[in-house]
């Protein structure tokens, strides 16, 4: 407070009064010259003025004796006695439906509570010497209120009510302690004003709603500005019911709501607070009907704000509606309104109606803005649609819009999703000719487009060119790089950024711990992949089961299926269990170990636990039995997979039918054949080369002539493998010319060098 006692602000109050106070000031001499006027007495007795609440005045005064004489209220001389406050909260409650007696003890109890609290306050204030202080304050306060200085007003009622907050005061008492009777009415309304506008700005809603009602109780009416400033303030606070209590009193007791007002209570009903509320579409609704039946047309931004809540609830076609008749109505709309509706159809992907709504608003002479674009351009990414993206960008360009940042980085993803990477790098180009400094944003998006084509090289080059120019990778960019290099099997590159990441303590997520795990093992480094699975642990990162898998999946195809399952242990213990697809691959792993005892055994355990095979498991299954000869065990498996519903596909009827064929059962092996294309399973030409071998080794060669035709019909080509079946039954079965036949074709068919025997 004492800021306020010297410097400039001084400087403003001596010009105001012009200088010093004066010992004598020059009005004294022209009274003692021309004293005050007189004025006679009344003739009679002048009757007394009484109030509704000069009874309950009375009963308050006859209970606390001492209430006239204590200094209850020590901040002000100006507010009204405890008894006139007592008697005034009487009326109110009664006004309410409360009964006499209780409304007393109710008005009583507050004043006894609000006396302990103002002894209380008052022992701070001693403590701090604000007395004299406040004094000083509303001297200023009121010089400045005459002066019409709002800004200086504003800033001194801001700097008592933050004290008031330190000191840990009451501010409900502050705008009595401020109001001075002996200001103009005017006065008081401008002061009124500005401290509703200081509570409310600065969150202390509630004392705001407290100097309005306190306004009314003293016959002042506050202005509709302040009570718009504070309806705005209580939405923003998501303050719903003191809303609504606010407008519905200024409906009753003024200033009636304006445009702005209805604007305001439209605002919180579509959008909620700050954008992020809830809608309620019916009662936005019911302020377009009150707005209509009371006279006040609604402004552009009402009609926007309808819309805008509309098209949140999902509504678009209604506002799109809606917004055709506000054309044909001849009223006030502005781009923003068109927007609203055109994002709300592209949210729901329907990119045509929004073009529509576009193409309206520039038939109706509003002028698309950089906004209208932008919506259109990020739609029409999102669907991949390059041609129309390009197209609205052009066209920005000849109505002199220069595209956002944003729109050309939507524009880039689009190519690079598209995998047009000459017209990425050109728009990359266009972006730096625009007069726009491409940032990391930019860099990173263009790297991890590049990286997800494959383009390594570039994506390289364009690194090197972000770290020329200042820009520091960072782990997005490092991040896409190791995906992109793991993707085109060069470990190498992708280990050592994996490794300079690590090296400025940055700990990769498990997802980037387990793509470097899966490189390491696509080049059969497994004990490295396994040093990174001791690393993640060390880091207090838990592999998870994605981690394990690639490792086991790796040793199982270096036929190391022992070493693959001692990996189990340490996973239940990291609480990641087997999953089918684990199971499947250690099954398949000792099946090919010629081991299949073992991968029936892991069968069996899964079944324990819970885990249900699935068509890759049984296939695996299937294989392992009818290469141990146990077709009928595998047939069995095949219908159990069936009964389980999931169907076979077309590697596991080929397998049953390679198990039949084996065994020379063909009857069932071609009922199956036969139920494969009825199913519309389009066999391979490893199904066929499996029938092949099977009806020669029976000696049925009119039915292997069929298939070989089937083959050429159905455009699936023999390879080696089937010549060579076929080449081996026909010289079992001394059919010369057929083998000499059958060479011939493989070497026409470029399957057979002219220099193999």
């Amino acid at each position: 407070m004492m800021s306020y006692m010297k410097g400039n602000l001084m400087s403003k109050t001596r010009k105001l009064v012009k200088g010093l106070p004066v010992k004598e000031p020059l009005w004294l001499k022209s009274m003692e010259k021309a004293p005050p006027a007189t004025f006679p007495r009344a003739e009679s007795k002048l009757k007394p003025i009484s109030f509704p609440e000069d009874n309950y005045v009375t009963k308050f005064d006859q209970k606390h004796l001492n209430a006239k004489f204590e200094d209850s209220i020590k901040i002000s001389s100006f507010g009204p006695p405890p008894a006139r406050v007592f008697a005034w909260r009487v009326l109110e409650l009664k006004e309410q439906g409360v009964d006499e007696k209780l409304a007393m003890s109710v008005a009583d109890m507050e004043y006894r509570s609000g006396r302990k609290a103002k002894k209380k306050a008052y022992a701070r204030l001693e403590r701090f010497g604000f007395d004299h202080s406040f004094v000083a304050f509303k001297m200023f306060l009121h010089i400045y209120v005459r002066a019409g200085m709002q800004m200086e007003v504003y800033a001194l009622l801001r700097e008592i009510v933050c004290y008031y907050q330190k000191a840990e005061l009451n501010l409900f008492g502050l705008s009595y302690a401020l109001l001075d009777s002996s200001s103009s009415v005017e006065e008081l309304n401008f002061l009124l004003s500005v401290l509703i506008k200081v509570f409310a700005s600065n969150k202390f809603l509630e004392n705001a709603i407290e100097v309005v009602a306190h306004a009314r109780r003293f016959g002042f009416q506050p202005s509709i500005r302040s009570c718009n400033f504070l309806l705005k303030c209580l939405s923003e606070a998501n303050e719903r019911e003191l809303l609504v209590t606010i407008f519905e009193e200024m409906k009753n007791y003024g200033p009636f709501p304006n445009v702005y007002t209805y604007t305001v209570m439209m605002k919180f009903y579509c959008s909620g607070p700050r954008g992020r509320g809830t809608v309620d579409i019916e009662e936005a609704i019911s302020i377009m009907e009150e707005m209509e039946a009371v006279g006040i047309s609604p402004s552009v931004v009402t009609y926007s704000t309808f819309l805008l809540g509309l098209c949140r609830v999902g509504t678009v076609e209604i506002a799109w509606n809606f917004l055709q008749d506000l054309e044909q109505n001849g009223q006030p709309l502005n781009f923003y309104c068109y927007n609203i509706v055109i994002h709300g159809f592209v949210n729901r992907g329907e990119l045509d109606k929004a073009m529509q709504v576009f193409n309206e608003m520039k038939k109706c002479g509003v002028a698309a803005d950089l906004y209208s674009y932008s919506i259109l351009i990020e739609g029409f990414c999102r669907c991949g649609n390059v041609e129309k993206c390009c197209s609205l960008l052009e066209e920005m360009e000849n109505n002199n819009i220069k595209p956002s940042i944003v729109t050309y980085t939507s524009i880039l993803k689009c190519l690079l999703k598209s995998g047009l990477m000459e017209m990425s790098l050109d728009m990359f180009q266009k972006i730096r000719t625009s007069g726009y400094e491409c940032d990391k944003h930019i860099y990173n998006t263009l790297i991890t487009g590049l990286c997800v084509q494959g383009e390594m090289d570039t994506a390289n080059r364009l690194l090197e060119e972000m770290i020329n120019n200042n820009l520091a990778p960072n782990y997005d960019t490092y991040k896409s790089l190791i995906l992109g290099f793991c993707k085109v099997g060069s470990f190498e590159k992708a280990s050592r950024f994996f490794d300079s990441l690590r090296e400025v303590d940055v700990f990769p997520e498990p997802y980037l711990w387990n793509h470097v795990i899966y490189g390491c093992c696509n080049e059969g480094r497994v004990e490295e992949a396994l040093q990174y699975i001791d690393e993640m642990r060390d880091l207090g990162i838990s592999p998870n089961i994605y981690s394990y898998s690639s490792i086991i999946s790796r040793l199982c195809k270096e036929h190391k299926s022992e070493k693959a399952l001692e990996l189990i242990p340490p996973m239940l213990k990291a609480n990641q269990f087997p999953n089918i697809v684990i199971y499947g691959t250690l099954i398949d792993g000792y099946a090919k170990q010629a081991n299949p005892r073992k991968g029936l055994m892991l069968y069996t355990k899964m079944l324990k636990i819970g885990i249900r095979p699935d068509v890759v498991t049984y296939t695996i299954l299937v294989n392992v039995l009818c290469s141990a000869g146990s077709v009928d065990e595998a047939y069995k498996l095949f219908m159990e997979m069936e009964s389980n519903g999931l169907d076979p596909d077309r590697m596991c009827y080929t397998s049953v039918i390679a198990g039949f064929c084996r065994s020379k059962d063909m009857k069932n092996a071609w009922r199956l054949f036969q139920e494969m294309v009825r199913r519309d399973i389009l066999p391979s030409v490893v199904t066929y080369t499996c029938l092949i071998d099977g009806f020669c080794k029976i000696s049925r060669m009119d039915m292997v002539d069929m298939l070989m035709d089937e083959m050429n019909q159905k455009n699936v080509c023999p390879d080696r493998v089937t010549y060579y079946v076929l080449i081996r039954g026909c010289q079992n079965l001394g059919y010369v010319d057929r083998v000499l036949q059958l060479m011939n074709e493989m070497k026409n068919r470029g399957i057979l060098a002219d220099n193999e025997p």
